[in-house]
């Protein structure tokens, strides 16, 4: 009897600092961020248990216990995660993945665990290599700044895809590496000959001091042994940075909207007042009480109540024991986390992690960290008066985001007072306090308490003033 075929295994590149990512890197590694109340790599790893994946090692840095968090009490699987001892480059992370894998593994799936990702394209990328046994990269057609991206040059057709060539940062490309790379374990070892500084860049391209899965990539390209290649057929999107938030919760939410069936938990109450059109799931124990307006598809989570004319746009997500409540308004493809608030003539549009609370009386279009307490009356501005979009900078760099642009973007543990003010754009550190009155016109860094200095002048008054 011939020996039995081992199971598909991957390894999953969670190691790196996520600097690019704040304020939502501070508190958690950015692939433990939740998408759709599902962390990232909670959320691959899961995927790839539904293809049939046996094997799954996830690479972390030391001490990274938001990633064991994330893959906590992860239904039939159990990712093993090792740990890269620094985190040096996606190269060696991968070796370390590779390296722990048990068995006679003769190929595995590597994947950025900060990658949002339809199972399709994990699952083609996968196939094309099982057909042809040679290292396979997943790839999507650049709608941007090649200069964003580990770009590629790719020939050939429909399904007949080869990678010719790599450019990390490129000033002209036409595709990018989206992050899922099929190795053949005859190629395990060039990721050990990876220079420290990835060579195949523009000229003045200047690179950082790291060991890029890319360049042996583009090695094995220079030598002929051409990669195939996959395009994407699917958004995807790469969690680097906040605005990236905004796009990877349209993409699953999307997804989540095309296999919406409808769903009511027996225990779930739903009041004779309340107007629901489309398809709706309804957790156990969940309430929609009189006079709402709920738009499917949408997902309430267990004891999530949506009560006392609360309108709730199509495709929202609620967390379980969440309150939505008292003539406030969800916007279309907003998130609500777990054991949120919001109350009373609050609106609300983008992604609101864990425990955030908006009581009353507030305009809010962006992201909130964990545990954040919007103040009464804070409003996100969002439109410039050139009408255009804001261009944020990172590390000194211009960026020019797709999506969320305009929004804000306030780190975990922070508040407002009342009647503060954001200007489109601006993103607020950690653990940071905003008080009454601020308008916020730039970035707050972490930990630090902003009051508003004001002059005021006193001058005697009384009934004398009107004659008496």
């Amino acid at each position: 009897m011939s020996p039995s075929k081992p199971p598909p295994a991957a390894v999953l590149l969670a190691a790196g600092k996520g600097a690019r990512f704040w304020p939502y890197n501070e508190v958690r590694n950015k692939c433990a961020f939740p998408i759709a109340n599902e962390p990232v790599i909670r959320r691959l790893c899961r995927q790839l248990g539904t293809l049939g994946f046996g094997q799954i090692v996830v690479v972390t840095s030391a001490s990274d216990s938001s990633i064991r968090a994330a893959l906590r009490r992860l239904p039939g699987l159990q990712p093993r995660l090792v740990t890269q001892a620094e985190p040096t480059g996606t190269a060696d992370a991968a070796l370390c993945g590779l390296a722990a894998l048990d068995g006679e593994v003769t190929g595995a799936l590597v994947i950025s665990g900060d990658l949002v990702v339809a199972d399709q394209d994990l699952a083609a990328t996968w196939a094309r290599y099982q057909l042809t046994g040679n290292a396979t990269v997943l790839v999507e057609r650049l709608n941007g700044a090649p200069t964003d991206w580990l770009c590629a040059e790719i020939d050939g057709e429909g399904d007949a895809l080869r990678l010719t060539s790599v450019e990390g940062h490129s000033r002209d490309a036409a595709w990018r590496l989206a992050g899922v790379t099929a190795l053949p374990r005859r190629h395990w070892s060039r990721l050990a000959e990876v220079p420290p500084v990835m060579r195949h860049v523009p000229v003045g391209g200047m690179p950082p001091a790291e060991r890029e899965l890319a360049e042996a990539l583009a090695v094995l390209a220079d030598d002929g042994d051409m990669p195939d290649a996959v395009a994407a057929s699917q958004g995807l999107v790469d969690m680097d940075k906040p605005w990236h938030i905004m796009e990877a919760t349209a993409a699953v939410l999307r997804e989540m909207a095309a296999i919406c069936k409808e769903s009511i938990d027996a225990t779930a109450r739903i009041a004779a007042g309340a107007e629901i059109s489309g398809p709706v799931v309804i957790g156990p124990g969940a309430e929609i009480g009189n006079r709402v307006t709920l738009q499917g598809p949408a997902r309430i989570g267990p004891g999530a109540r949506v009560i006392n004319g609360a309108i709730v746009g199509a495709g929202c997500v609620i967390g379980a024991r969440s309150r939505v409540s008292d003539y406030c308004l969800l916007s279309a493809g907003s998130v609500v986390g777990e054991e949120c608030i919001v109350g009373h003539g609050a609106e609300f549009e983008g992604v609101m992690l864990y425990r955030s609370y908006l009581y009353h009386y507030c305009e809010i279009y962006g992201v909130l960290g964990e545990a954040v307490d919007i103040g009464a009356a804070t409003v996100y501005g969002t439109l410039r008066f050139d009408d255009g979009l804001s261009t944020p900078r990172i590390g000194g760099r211009r960026e020019h985001p797709r999506d969320g642009a305009n929004c804000t973007y306030i780190g975990d543990y922070s508040r407002t007072g009342v009647n503060v003010i954001t200007q489109p754009g601006v993103r607020i550190g950690c653990y940071t306090c905003v008080g009454a009155g601020v308008v916020v016109y730039r970035d707050i860094p972490s930990r630090q308490l902003v009051l508003l200095k004001q002059e005021t002048e006193m001058r005697p008054w009384g009934p004398e003033r009107y004659g008496w």
